[in-house]
């Protein structure tokens, strides 16, 4: 089994963060784009895709800046973060996304999320 490798991605989004944040972190917010269901239970959150539940712990969150989730099926140094960044000087909103996928899935695996943000940005509006 080849190693999963650390690869992060960035989206221009015309969004406030505060309202960006509430994408990110809640079950609603997150059903609206991320995944057909999304239910959370102590931290737990489980996607569900065609059916198919994934279960993720939110492991760590930064008021509208960061989530972090982390497959509770994954290799433990695995996990997924998106995080908010605002440039200072010109006040432009990005998403980052950190993910983790084996070198040959890192193509297919950009594309699905990029695919996922642009329903995020048809979603936002922005």
């Amino acid at each position: 089994m080849s190693e999963k490798k650390k690869f992060t991605i960035e989206y221009e989004i015309k969004s406030s963060p505060r309202i960006l944040f509430t994408f990110l972190n809640e079950p609603n917010g997150l059903a609206q784009w991320f995944a057909d269901d999304v239910n959370v239970r102590d931290q737990v959150f489980t996607f569900t895709w065609d059916d198919e539940p994934q279960k993720a712990k939110l492991i760590l969150v930064k008021e509208n800046k960061l989530v972090r989730f982390k497959w509770l099926e994954d290799e433990p140094q695995c996990y997924f973060e998106m995080e908010i960044l605002q440039d200072e000087l010109t006040n432009d909103v990005a998403l980052s996304i950190t993910d983790f996928a084996t070198e040959d899935q890192i193509p297919e695996r950009k594309l699905i999320w990029d695919n996922q943000i642009d329903y995020l940005i048809s979603v936002l509006g922005a």
